[in-house]
């Protein structure tokens, strides 16, 4: 089996998911955390498309590698293959609900943020401002000592996770 798998999610795939999967990524590579992290959108209209460029500047200004990115749809087989599904808003998880009904495992990024009230939402920062994005990172990085732990925890009950 391999490493459990942890997908953001977001509309298109080229801001919040793809930020929130390089900053994952990055943790969890400094923390030798054996869990795969990806991202995918819910609509196709970013299908093909770069990371937005602005997402990728906040990104590397604050240190983290930028992977060549490609804007996907996600699909049905994805979701249910996804050991733990993140969604940016409230919306996203009806979506993939309504995709695949019966879905556990099921979040928004701010669950993972202990000073996010209940439900927030992660504003999609593509249609804001250059420091919209900034904003996003920031939420993203509140998420990610919380989002490692759970990674943690998937990583060490899967079954290949014994030490040899």
């Amino acid at each position: 089996m391999s490493a459990p798998m942890i997908v953001f999610v977001c509309w298109g795939n080229i801001c919040r998911s793809p930020m929130a999967a390089v900053v994952a990524s990055a943790y969890a590579q400094r923390e030798g955390v054996k869990v795969t992290f990806d991202s995918a959108g819910l609509s196709a209209e970013e299908h093909g498309n770069p990371i937005d460029p602005r997402a990728a500047a906040v990104l590397r200004r604050a240190g983290y590698a930028i992977e060549p990115h490609n804007a996907r749809r996600i699909t049905v087989d994805e979701v249910k293959a996804a050991s733990m599904l993140i969604g940016m808003e409230q919306f996203h998880l009806e979506r993939l609900r309504a995709l695949v009904p019966g879905l556990n495992d099921l979040y928004l990024l701010s669950d993972f943020d202990p000073d996010a009230r209940p439900g927030e939402e992660t504003p999609d920062p593509w249609y804001g401002p250059d420091s919209a994005f900034d904003e996003t990172l920031k939420k993203i990085e509140a998420a990610m000592p919380e989002i490692i732990r759970r990674a943690r925890e998937l990583a060490a009950s899967a079954p290949d996770s014994a030490p040899r």
